[in-house]
């Protein structure tokens, strides 16, 4: 597209440039970031559903689990030390986030990438030769800080290179690329359960080393964004890379907004401070909220124990690991249908689409297993039965896949002004990452307390984040990120807490005819 800047009807410029192969690549390359993220929630499930990884690790959960074959199935596999594996990984990531948004601020977003690929090399290592549970979780410790470094630099770096009217499709690379880690980890799982001797759980951990080589070695070739190199002084080279990643020589309208928004950046010292901000609240908010509502989906649930949940509905071993594959392979199909829809049809529908799926599979799996378990958990499930419970947990999969799962980190990566962005996308990871230990910790106690009521519970919060949506969340779709606080000034709620004056960013006389025109989201 050639030409000046227009106003789009999002209510923001609409820059000169083409998606070009350049910026695809390197999208492609940065999103495999998310490769060691959703290897490793796939694969934790599936060892621990191995036996000779219990008997050496766990023994009294073997004992327990072959003690009560014929009992409460809700129950058998409750142990706190079993969820302390993994979810270890996560708390370790919460911490990490906040350490790579200095290292992201000060030195790029490429080197955060190469320092949590490192990481989580030397842990996967670690995982794979270990002799006892305190090796096998200071390597899910070291796996973790990989995770927090790359959940943190990726997403922003994905948002930053992508031009406005693409940004959500390129930003779903990272979601795709944790949808097939996970699905990687279920078929690998399904294969080394099968190893005689008893190893093949090394296998399986030690794998986790092809992920992290991947985005390590991806990561050194990778070039820094424009709004990284401005942030730095870098202002030369950042229109270079600006005119290359946009195709065009045409690129004076979006660098001299991306400089003006770094000399904004420049005159916060303390980005950590400036985000409490009456101005910021929007932003904040959202920081906090969509990471902690995508993990009360209840999808980490699925994803973390899946092997484990369908062997306690009553499925055997193999039966088990194989309806995980099933829900991978779901997860990577439907996570496409988000990338192909949403920067068409915008972030809202999806949400909204997406959670009310959710809630009708997560009420009907719940009934189906109280129909056969009730509240004792004394009972085995036909094939067809079981069929029936695999295809609606599929289902809410698929809902999640091409909503809750990738907009989660989407919409948080894209709606922060540069001088608190490294900071909100901590805020962002180290919420999720909180939650996620929360939930990993706490599933399996709950799943012997709470029961089939447990799907319930997740359906309740479904409720919640989905009206959530439908009041608060803006269509963030197709605005250029530096000019997003638009967005917020023209909304029903959010414009009260942003004055006139706080708008730096846009203040010609064509971005304020866009303000005045855009309609409350």
């Amino acid at each position: 597209m050639a030409g000046g800047a227009f106003v789009n009807p999002a209510g923001g410029k609409d820059y000169p440039g083409k998606l070009t192969l350049f910026v695809f690549l390197t999208c492609v390359v940065a999103a495999t970031g998310g490769l060691i993220f959703g290897y490793d929630i796939g694969i934790s499930g599936g060892v621990t559903s191995m036996d000779s990884f219990l008997q050496k690790f766990f023994p009294s959960v073997y004992d327990k689990e072959q003690r009560d074959k014929s009992t409460n199935q809700y129950c058998k596999f409750d142990s706190q030390l079993l969820t302390t594996f993994t979810s270890s990984l996560y708390l370790a990531a919460l911490i990490a986030s906040f350490f790579a948004s200095v290292v992201t601020r000060v030195f790029g977003r490429k080197w955060s990438m190469f320092g949590g690929g490192i990481t989580f090399l030397i842990g996967a290592a670690l995982n794979g030769a270990a002799r006892n549970v305190l090796m096998l979780i200071l390597g899910r410790i070291l796996l973790g800080i990989g995770v927090g470094f790359a959940n943190q630099s990726v997403p922003v770096y994905l948002s930053e290179m992508a031009p406005a009217r693409l940004r959500g499709m390129l930003n779903i690379g990272f979601q795709l690329m944790i949808t097939i880690g996970i699905l990687c980890a279920n078929l690998i799982n399904y294969g080394t359960a099968k190893i005689k001797g008893g190893w093949g759980w090394r296998v399986s951990l030690a794998l986790a080393a092809v992920p992290a080589g991947i985005i390590t070695v991806g990561s050194l070739f990778l070039p820094d964004t424009p709004n990284s190199l401005i942030e730095r002084g870098h202002d030369d080279e950042a229109r270079r890379m600006l005119r290359r990643i946009r195709g065009t020589d045409d690129v004076d309208r979006e660098y001299n907004d991306l400089v003006a928004a770094s000399e904004e950046s420049k005159a916060v010292k303390h980005p950590w401070a400036n985000i409490v901000k009456r101005k910021y609240r929007p932003q904040l908010t959202m920081a906090i909220l969509i990471p902690f509502f995508q993990q009360l989906t209840g999808i980490n649930v699925i994803m973390f124990y899946a092997p484990v949940l369908f062997k306690t509905i009553g499925f055997g071993g193999d039966a088990s690991l194989m309806s995980a594959v099933i829900t991978g392979l779901v997860n990577v199909f439907a996570t496409f249908v988000s990338i192909f829809t949403v920067d068409k049809l915008g972030r809202r529908k999806l949400f909204l689409q997406g959670g009310s799926q959710m809630l009708a599979c997560q009420v009907i799996v719940g009934t189906l297993i109280a129909i056969k378990f009730g509240t004792s958990g004394e009972a085995h499930l036909s094939k067809t039965y079981a069929a029936f419970v695999v295809f609606f947990i599929c289902l809410y999969v698929a809902g999640f896949a091409w909503s809750w799962g990738p907009l989660g980190w989407l919409v948080p990566s894209e709606i922060f002004p540069l001088e608190i962005r490294s900071a909100g996308q901590s805020i962002n990871v180290s919420v999720n990452m909180l939650f996620t230990f929360v939930i990993a910790q706490a599933f399996l106690a709950m799943l012997c307390h709470m029961k089939f009521g447990l799907f319930y519970f997740f359906g309740g919060w479904v409720v919640v984040m989905t009206t959530f949506v439908a009041l608060f969340l803006p269509e963030t779709k197709n605005v250029p990120i530096e000019e997003m606080i638009l967005v917020w000034r023209s909304h029903w709620f959010w414009g009260n807490f942003i004055a006139d004056t706080d708008i730096h960013v846009g203040s010609t006389l064509e971005m304020a005819n866009g303000d005045k025109s855009k309609s409350a989201a």
